[in-house]
């Protein structure tokens, strides 16, 4: 079984590793070029590259525009059997075409609800408290393609997209496996997705990540976890802007963004009910605990926050 093996981030990472241990080593890894990264933006190799290069895999092919013929004749002169995707970009059929036995990607959610760039996200933004990873062929259409198989997980109700994100690439991992050996055993049963159930999960711009104060306890709640650690809520305080990573609902009755507490703990007035801020951070600062950032910061009992 001629594997190729597509993916950038850590997300990638677990999929990778677990191919090369199930004896599906691919024949070739494409993955994103080398980028300054870090804090010192030395310029280095994606995560997926790394793992790849410890493998002795060859060749790395790591095309600025996957959409250059260059890359399509490159993939499809390794004759690929299975083409499998984890967290790539969006592949033209000149390139997924070229694999005799199907193109495949896994996705973050169950779909077809969340299709698109951030679905563990807009998962925990909408409250859900189950989610999974899907296995599909590629159509031309993105996150269209007919089901391989979905294996599903639990959300918690304090859980972070980080939290979930760090379960899920394990589980991504067991179902990318799973789908190579049903594809090379020919047992796969694949099944349309229904288009009426298709819900958006599109990438998240930084207007998406004010905090909306005005809305419930809850739904302030799952926004700011629905966004941590990355890219963020932000909410602001006359003109600085902070950025929140962990609240929990909490009882407190004011306006929306009201400070009603400021000692000790951090209470903020939502639509309906409140939220004790429990991690936070300013600009240029660690992140800190809502304790310890008081210590620190003017913020008072009465003032508030947003717009």
């Amino acid at each position: 079984m001629r594997v190729i093996f597509m993916g950038t981030p850590e997300f990638a990472v677990p999929s990778l590793t677990a191919l090369i241990e199930a004896e599906y080593a691919p024949v070739a890894v494409a993955t994103g070029p080398d980028r300054p990264r870090g804090r010192g933006q030395t310029v280095s190799p994606t995560p997926v590259k790394k793992v790849a290069q410890e493998a002795g895999i060859d060749p790395i092919l790591q095309p600025e525009d996957v959409t250059d013929d260059a890359f399509a004749e490159a993939v499809a002169d390794l004759e690929p059997d299975v083409i499998a995707v984890v967290a790539y970009k969006i592949l033209p059929p000149t390139v997924f075409t070229t694999a005799a036995d199907g193109a495949f990607n896994l996705h973050g959610s169950l779909l077809p609800k969340y299709r698109g760039a951030a679905p563990i996200n807009h998962a925990i933004m909408n409250g859900e408290t189950k989610t999974g990873v899907t296995t599909f062929f590629l159509e031309p259409s993105v996150d269209t393609g007919d089901i391989i198989l979905q294996k599903r997980m639990s959300i918690a109700p304090d859980e972070t997209a980080g939290e979930v994100h760090d379960r899920m690439k394990e589980l991504g991992a067991e179902a990318v496996v799973e789908t190579v050996r049903q594809i090379e055993e020919g047992t796969v049963e694949t099944r349309p997705q229904d288009d009426e159930k298709a819900t958006p999960a599109p990438k998240i711009h930084d207007e998406d990540c004010e905090v909306p104060w005005d809305q419930s306890a809850e739904d302030v709640h799952n926004h700011v976890r629905g966004l941590s650690p990355h890219p963020g809520a932000w909410t602001t305080h006359d003109d600085t802007r902070l950025k929140l990573y962990r609240t929990q609902p909490a009882d407190g009755e004011g306006a929306p963004g009201e400070v009603l507490a400021a000692q000790e703990q951090l209470l903020v007035a939502c639509g309906t009910g409140a939220v004790e801020v429990v991690s936070l951070q300013q600009p240029g600062r660690e992140r800190l605990t809502a304790n310890d950032f008081l210590n620190g910061y003017p913020l008072h009992e009465g003032e508030h926050l947003g717009t």
